[in-house]
């Protein structure tokens, strides 16, 4: 979403920053701008509605909480939801989906289902393995 102007509860001098999300499975970056106070979890919410306006696969929902945003620059852990987007100095963020954990349901015959186990296997660390690959590509020059 775009701010042309601020509205009135807004601080009239704050900074806007133009941010770029991206999405792990998508074609390419979400860009929009932000209020540098705005919170993490807001931005978390424009960046799913964008998303989602867009038409862009795969389709993701609307839960925010399902949701986690990374800076590469960082490291490793997701952002607070409660920090300013302009609190780390960053403009380049990724939105990953957060691992589902496993409950450990049994089934009628007394065993445990392997079917949560196996999605949060598969999807657990999978953006990090994607960025790590990425840095790992280089292009050389003649």
């Amino acid at each position: 979403m775009l701010l042309s102007k601020p509205k009135k509860n807004q601080n009239v001098n704050a900074r806007r920053l133009l941010i770029s999300i991206n999405v792990l499975g998508s074609a390419g970056p979400i860009r929009f701008v932000v209020n540098e106070e705005e919170l993490v979890a807001a931005v978390i919410d424009t960046a799913l509605k964008s998303y989602a306006r867009e038409g862009r696969l795969p389709v993701l929902g609307s839960d925010i909480a399902s949701f986690a945003l990374y800076c590469p620059h960082l490291g490793s852990d997701a952002l607070s939801p409660w920090d300013s987007i302009g609190s780390h100095g960053a403009r380049n963020f990724m939105l990953c989906k957060k691992p589902q954990t496993s409950t450990g349901v049994a089934d009628a015959d007394g065993t445990a289902s392997g079917t949560g186990a196996t999605l949060s296997r598969r999807g657990s660390g999978s953006w990090k393995a994607w960025f790590n690959k990425s840095l790992n590509l280089k292009i050389s020059s003649h």
